[in-house]
C-alpha cells in the first residue's frame, strides 16, 4: 500500500469515531446543474422528488454498486471504476475521508457526493431486533404541508358554471411519514388533497379521507431475497425502455452522464404525482449468485374520459394527466380505468458484464380507443399489450457500453445503445443511439427520447465535458433528430437538432460562474387562414444563460442570473427575458432565502423556467411568461435537533393584464400571492 494511503487512512481512524459531518446540498445548484434548463416535458418535479429521497436515504458507499454509483449523475466513468476498483484492492471505506485516497477524486468531488453517501459496515445494527432498528434509525419522519393562494379562484365562486365550481375548500394539505435505513427497510405513506378538492370516505367512490394515498414496505437482504416491496413503486430496469421510473434527467446542463440509465430494480414510491406509478407487489430473488429474478404485479385504478359509441358500448377516449379532482368535470374521470400489470426481468451478472430478459404485459377492462386525428392514427388503442426485451452492459477499463432492445408484440420496435467513458481523467465522452418506430407502446418507459415518450423517433447524441484544471471546465452536446410521423402540433414527417455550450469557471469553492448558450430546431404547424391545408415551418429557439453564484463570508450568498431566448418562425421572431437576484442569508438556526426577478416574453414559446427554493421535499419550477414581477421569501428556522418549521410567501405581479389564468382557475386581478407553511418531526 503505498504510504499517502497509509496516511489518510490513519487519518481516517481518527476520523471514524467522529464521521464527516453531513451537510445540506444545495439543491438550487444541482438543480441547475442537471437540469440546464426547463423547458421541456419532463417530469421535473417527480426528477427533484427522486433526488430529495436519496438526500434523506443515503446509499452506503461500501455496498452500492456501480448502477447505483452512476445513478446520481455527479461521478466520471473514471471515478466510477476507480472507487470500485479502490474498494476491491483495501476494503471496505472506513470513513467518508478516505475518499480523499482513491485516484481521482479531488475536493470538490468528494463535496458534491457526500450529502447522498454513508460509509457504514453493512453488517452494522443487523443483529438488533426489528423493532430496534426502526426505533433507533435517524432517517424517520413526519411532515405536515400547508398551501393556501391568497386571491380567490374562479371555481371557488358562482362565476362559472355549476360544473365547474370547486366542492371543496382553498386549502391543500400534504402529510408524510417515513421510516428507513439503507439496505434494510423502509416503510411510509404520503397523503394530499388539492384545493377545490373535497375530503371524503366512499369506497363506491375509490377514496379514503385525502383524495390521494399512497403507502408502502419495503425489506431489503433477506436471504435471497434481495428487495420485496409491497404497496406503491416505480421499476427501473436496463435503460427504462420498457420499465422506466422518474430517474432520467435526459439532455443539461450535465452533458455526459445523464444520458446513460442504471439498472437500479424496484424502489418505493414516495411522489404526490399521481401518475406513472405501480401498485401491488414486487420481488427480486437471488436464484444464483450471478442470476437474480425479479416479478411484479400491479392493479391500480387511473383517470380517464369515458365515452360510449354507437352500440353503447363504454370505451376510454383519454387518460387525465392533471390529477386534480375539484368540481364534476374533474371527478366525472377520476379513476376510471382499471389497469393491471405483471412482468418478469431476469438479472444475469459477472464481473463486468450484465445483461438481461424483460417481459411485461398490461391490460385494462376498457378498450381504449382516442379521438382521430391525423397524428395519432398510430397511437396506442385496444385493452392490452405485452412487451419483451433483452439488454446489455459491458465495462471495459473506464468505459462502458450500454443497451437495449424492446418490442411489442405484434407491433413495432425500440432500440437504445450508447459508449459512455472517460477518455482521460479531464475529457469525458458519450454516444448515444436510439430508434423507436411509430407503433411501439411502452406506457411506462423514461429511454432517452426527446418525446415524453420513446415513440416515433430516432437520434444520435453526442455529449461531452472538458476541465482544464479544478477552476475551469466546459461542456457540450448536439443531438440530431427525426420523427418519421406526424406529431402532435406538427403534421409532417420531420428533422431537428439540437445543441449546448456551457463554460463553467469556479475560482474558489464559495465563487460559480458559468454561461450557457443554447439551440433547439423542431417543426412545428403554421397558423394561417389562407389554406385548408395544414402548413409547417421550422421553429428555431435560442436561449442564453448568464449566471454569478457567490458568497460574501459564510453567512451571506447572494446569486445574480440573467435569462435571454428567441423564438422564430414563418420569419416571425420574439423575445423573452428573465433577470434575477438571490439573497440567502443564515442566521445558525434562522435561515432566509429571498429573490426579486423582472420578467419580460412576448409569448408563451419564451417563458422562461427558474428554479426557486422550497419548503424541504417541495418542488417549485413557475414559468415566468408575460410581463412582471415574480418575488419570494423562504424562511427556516429549527426548534430543536428534531423539530423544524419553514414558511414561505410568494407573489407574482402583472403589468399588462387584469386577469390571471382562465376558468375555473382565473384569478381576478393582477396580483397572486401563495402561503406555504411545514413542519418536520423527526423521530
Amino acid at each position: 500500500m503505498r504510504w499517502p494511503v497509509c496516511m489518510v487512512l490513519l487519518t481516517c481512524i481518527v476520523a471514524n469515531a467522529q464521521e464527516y459531518p453531513r451537510k445540506e446540498v444545495d439543491l438550487e445548484r444541482l438543480a441547475d446543474e442537471l437540469f440546464g434548463y426547463q423547458d421541456l416535458d419532463l417530469n421535473y418535479e417527480e426528477l427533484y422528488e427522486n433526488l430529495a429521497l436519496l438526500l434523506s436515504n443515503p446509499i452506503n458507499i461500501n455496498t452500492a454498486n456501480t448502477e447505483q454509483l452512476r445513478f446520481l449523475n455527479l461521478l466520471t466513468e473514471a471515478q466510477v471504476q476507480s472507487l470500485v476498483n479502490y474498494r476491491t484492492e483495501n476494503g471496505p471505506l472506513i470513513s467518508m475521508y478516505e475518499l480523499q485516497a482513491v485516484p481521482g477524486f479531488e475536493v470538490p468531488d468528494i463535496l458534491r457526493i457526500t450529502p447522498f453517501f454513508i460509509v457504514s459496515n453493512p453488517a452494522t445494527g443487523f443483529d438488533r431486533s426489528f423493532l430496534k432498528r426502526i426505533t433507533q434509525s435517524d432517517n424517520s419522519y413526519f411532515i405536515m404541508r400547508y398551501d393556501r393562494t391568497l386571491e380567490t379562484k374562479a371555481g371557488f365562486t358562482n362565476s362559472v358554471s355549476e360544473s365547474q365550481q370547486f366542492k371543496g375548500k382553498e386549502d391543500k394539505l400534504y402529510l408524510r411519514f417515513r421510516s428507513a435505513r439503507p439496505g434494510d427497510y423502509s416503510f411510509g405513506f404520503t397523503m394530499e388533497k388539492d384545493a377545490g378538492e373535497q375530503m371524503a370516505w366512499s369506497s363506491s367512490k375509490k377514496q379514503y379521507g385525502f383524495d390521494y394515498n399512497s403507502f408502502h414496505a419495503q425489506v431489503l437482504n433477506k436471504g435471497r431475497v434481495k428487495n420485496l416491496i409491497v404497496g406503491d413503486y416505480q421499476a427501473q430496469f436496463a435503460q427504462g425502455l420498457l420499465l422506466g421510473g422518474n430517474f432520467g434527467f435526459g439532455k443539461g446542463g450535465e452533458t455526459v452522464t445523464t444520458v446513460r440509465r442504471s439498472n437500479l430494480g424496484f424502489m418505493p414510491y414516495t411522489s404526490v404525482n399521481e401518475l406513472g406509478y405501480l401498485r401491488g407487489a414486487a420481488v427480486t430473488y437471488e436464484l444464483h449468485k450471478n442470476i437474480f429474478v425479479s416479478s411484479f404485479y400491479s392493479n391500480a385504478f387511473r383517470d380517464a374520459s369515458i365515452a360510449d359509441d354507437s352500440t353503447e358500448q363504454s370505451f376510454a377516449a383519454a387518460f387525465q394527466t392533471t390529477g386534480l379532482h375539484r368540481n364534476e368535470a374533474e371527478l366525472s374521470s377520476r379513476k376510471r380505468i382499471r389497469e393491471q400489470q405483471y412482468g418478469v426481468i431476469i438479472n444475469y451478472r459477472i464481473r463486468q458484464t450484465e445483461a438481461g430478459f424483460i417481459f411485461n404485459h398490461i391490460d385494462y377492462n376498457l378498450i381504449i380507443s382516442r379521438t382521430p386525428r391525423a397524428y395519432n392514427q398510430f397511437a396506442f388503442s385496444g385493452n392490452g399489450l405485452d412487451n419483451i426485451g433483452i439488454f446489455l452492459n459491458h465495462t471495459v477499463k473506464n468505459f462502458t457500453f450500454f443497451s437495449e432492445a424492446g418490442k411489442t408484440l405484434n407491433r413495432g420496435y425500440g432500440v437504445v445503445a450508447g459508449l459512455l467513458g472517460s477518455i482521460t481523467q479531464q475529457f469525458d465522452l458519450v454516444l448515444h443511439f436510439r430508434n423507436y418506430q411509430r407503433n411501439f407502446y411502452s406506457l411506462y418507459a423514461n429511454a432517452f427520447a426527446e418525446g415524453s415518450l420513446p415513440i416515433n423517433e430516432g437520434g444520435i447524441y453526442w455529449g461531452w465535458k472538458y476541465r482544464w484544471n479544478k477552476k475551469y471546465n466546459v461542456a457540450g452536446y448536439a443531438d440530431l433528430f427525426h420523427f418519421p410521423w406526424l406529431r402532435y402540433r406538427s403534421y409532417t414527417p420531420s428533422d431537428g437538432h439540437e445543441w449546448l455550450l456551457r463554460f463553467t469557471y469556479q475560482p474558489v469553492r464559495s465563487v460559480l460562474l458559468f454561461v450557457q448558450v443554447r439551440e433547439e430546431s423542431k417543426v412545428r404547424n403554421l397558423s394561417t387562414s389562407e389554406s385548408n391545408l395544414y402548413l409547417t415551418g421550422e421553429g428555431i429557439k435560442r436561449n442564453l444563460w448568464l449566471n454569478a453564484d457567490y458568497g460574501l463570508g459564510t453567512k451571506l450568498r447572494l446569486k445574480t442570473r440573467a435569462q435571454f431566448s428567441s423564438y422564430i418562425i414563418n420569419n416571425r421572431k420574439t423575445y423573452g427575458m428573465a433577470l434575477l437576484q438571490d439573497v440567502a442569508i443564515n442566521f445558525g438556526r434562522l435561515s432566509v432565502t429571498a429573490r426579486y426577478a423582472l420578467f419580460d416574453t412576448d409569448d408563451y414559446d419564451n417563458r422562461q423556467y427558474v428554479y426557486e427554493r422550497d419548503v424541504w421535499l417541495a418542488y417549485s419550477l413557475p414559468a415566468y411568461s408575460g410581463i412582471g414581477i415574480r418575488s419570494y421569501i423562504l424562511a427556516e428556522y429549527g426548534l430543536s435537533r428534531r423539530l423544524s418549521i419553514w414558511l414561505r410567501w410568494a407573489r407574482t405581479t402583472y403589468t399588462h393584464q387584469e386577469v390571471i389564468g382562465s376558468g375555473a382557475d382565473a384569478i381576478t386581478g393582477n396580483k397572486r400571492n401563495d402561503l406555504r407553511m411545514q413542519v418536520r418531526f423527526r423521530f
